[in-house]
């Protein structure tokens, strides 16, 4: 099997069985097609094997897998010592110099030529990683599963069609916006709501940008999902100076997505996979149509966190 990627094409001469994912989301249709592998990334959330429950759900009898840190450089010795097979980073960042050291260890995917790092699309993310593994029509068959849902979601909720809403965080105290390219974007665009294109223009080739807190007005959209990664973030963009005055607050449009919060939609924080999103599916649709409403005493309801 032959990958073409950003840095050539990869030849996997057989049946990967020692796979490593370095991408921050990789491990999940990995998991999904029937393969543990032997290491994951850690991103957030501290769960063994760095695998979150619905991919959790699939391990079985096997053995969690080692897990490596979130680095600012790649850890090539311990890749190396888990003997992997395949390595994969889809949903990741490669330079070419970390490609060019994994490839002395094993056969390494890295993300696909034209997609922003950190942004691959959760159903070419799947397609990519059955054809490695040599399982592409069991891929194909959960990408239009979730497809139809993703269909079945949108057809249920004609009134979020033509919305402005975006997905945002709160990082170096200042307000990041994803771009209709990031996966938290792109899933927003498939339910028929739309990403201001002002952002995508900001964002250029990244997969969001930062606005200044002078910059309040741009974030007078119909909705906002605020994704949140550490404590007191949310408290952080609530306080911060052009919002908490702002039309969005006070019409209550915005919808505060944290682990320390009610509102506990893990996967909206970052796993847009083909396992996470059906649990959100089913999770998100009554948060966002209490945002969308136009009635400012319309609260979200709790959710449970994820086990």
């Amino acid at each position: 099997m032959t990958i073409a990627h950003k840095f050539g094409s990869t030849e996997i001469p057989a049946e990967p069985k020692r796979v490593v994912t370095l991408g921050y989301t990789d491990q999940d249709p990995v998991m999904a097609l029937g393969v543990v592998p032997v290491g994951t990334t850690e991103w957030y959330g501290e769960y063994p094997g760095a695998l979150w429950p619905w991919a959790k759900e699939k391990l079985g009898s096997a053995p969690l897998p080692a897990v490596l840190p979130t680095a600012d450089t790649v850890p090539v010795e311990q890749v190396a010592a888990l003997k992997p097979d395949l390595i994969l980073s889809l949903y990741g960042g490669l330079t070419q110099a970390d490609y060019d050291l994994l490839s002395r260890i094993a056969p390494t995917v890295a993300q696909p030529q034209g997609v922003q790092d950190y942004g691959i699309p959760w159903d070419e993310q799947t397609r990519i990683v059955g054809k490695a593994l040599g399982r592409s029509e069991r891929a194909e068959q959960m990408i239009g599963d979730v497809r139809a849902k993703i269909d079945r979601t949108k057809a249920a909720h004609p009134q979020w069609a033509g919305k402005k809403v975006i997905t945002a965080g709160w990082f170096k105290e200042q307000w990041y916006v994803y771009s209709s390219k990031d996966p938290r974007g792109e899933l927003l665009t498939e339910l028929g709501m739309t990403v201001p294109a002002e952002f995508d223009r900001l964002a250029g080739d990244k997969f969001g940008s930062y606005i200044s807190l002078e910059r309040a007005d741009l974030l007078d959209v119909d909705g906002i999902v605020w994704v949140t990664f550490a404590d007191g973030e949310e408290a952080a963009i609530k306080s911060s100076p052009g919002y908490a005055q702002g039309p969005v607050v006070k019409q209550g449009r915005a919808l505060y997505i944290s682990s320390e919060g009610r509102n506990n939609l893990d996967p909206m924080t970052g796993y847009i996979t083909v396992l996470s999103l059906p649990r959100l599916l089913d999770a998100l649709p009554p948060q966002l149509d209490a945002v969308l409403d136009g009635n400012p005493a319309t609260t979200p309801p709790a959710v449970a966190p994820s086990s």
